[in-house]
């Protein structure tokens, strides 16, 4: 097998943190996401992970957040199986392939140009499924979005690595230019939850760096009219916690009832 060389710094970088970790979650008996996807792309790519310091509870904590924004997807597209869903700043997520869709729907998958080739070069190509390669704030590329289907969009880690002025500009963008509506599902961190993102070791070895807190949700309805919150959920839903050791259990309990760590970091999902 060709093992494929990768050069991403800082921001870019951090995507092999997340496919790393899914990757290693996926080897577990009891996998969460069963993402084996994630586990044949890290084996093609030549990089030394062990420098950025995943280990198994950062695995759980990946695949316990995908796997809830998985269920959305799968359940908008119950509902509207001809959608387009709009994957922002994807890196080497499998999402697409992990709900495999059917052909009706349009799945864009968006990122930098130097990500959307590594991921051409390590995963095929598939029935209305398109590629674009561009950094999610610049304008243009939504002329390339088709507008008259109803859309889910997906952020997954994304809103921190966005300059708070950009993250209610492109929800505004999003809104207006999807006009047969849609909803937008993400995770959204607090401004503590950005101090412990900063604090996390593989995020400080890449360099990157974080910068949009959003400690309520409902700013956001404020921010960009049309988007309207219908459901806000913690990463760690209680059939996860038997994933974890007892130590991680109890945090993890206690993010879910203790409001101020309830806003760290929690999943969101809007409509508009």
């Amino acid at each position: 097998m060709v093992r494929e060389k990768v050069s991403l710094t800082r921001e870019r970088e951090t995507l092999l943190i997340t496919l790393y970790g899914k990757a290693l979650e996926s080897r577990r008996p009891n996998s969460i996401l069963a993402d084996h996807f994630a586990e044949e792309a890290a084996a093609r790519i030549d990089y030394d992970f062990s420098k950025l310091k995943v280990d198994g509870v950062m695995g759980v904590g990946f695949a316990a957040r995908a796997r809830t924004l998985d269920d959305w997807v799968r359940a908008f597209l119950a509902d509207h199986p001809d959608a387009i869903v709009l994957d922002l700043g994807c890196g080497l997520d499998t999402r697409v392939f992990r709900i495999d869709p059917s052909p009706r729907v349009e799945w864009l998958d968006v990122d930098f140009p130097e990500v959307v080739e590594l991921r051409r070069r390590i995963y095929p190509l598939r029935e209305n499924y398109r590629l674009i390669a561009t950094s999610v704030t610049e304008p243009d590329w939504l002329a390339r979005v088709p507008r008259g289907r109803p859309a889910i969009v997906v952020a997954e880690g994304l809103t921190p690595y966005l300059a708070a002025k950009d993250g209610p500009l492109l929800l505004s963008r999003l809104v207006s230019h999807l006009s047969c509506g849609g909803e937008v599902i993400c995770d959204l961190y607090s401004d503590l939850g950005l101090k412990l993102v900063r604090q996390n070791p593989a995020i400080r070895v890449t360099g990157a760096e974080v910068h949009w807190a959003v400690n309520d949700p409902h700013d956001l309805e404020r921010a960009v009219p049309g988007l309207k919150l219908v459901e806000e959920a913690s990463a760690y839903r209680p059939e996860h916690f038997s994933h974890m050791d007892w130590s991680n259990r109890w945090i993890a309990l206690a993010w879910n009832i203790v409001p101020p760590l309830r806003k760290i970091g929690r999943l969101v999902r809007f409509r508009f």
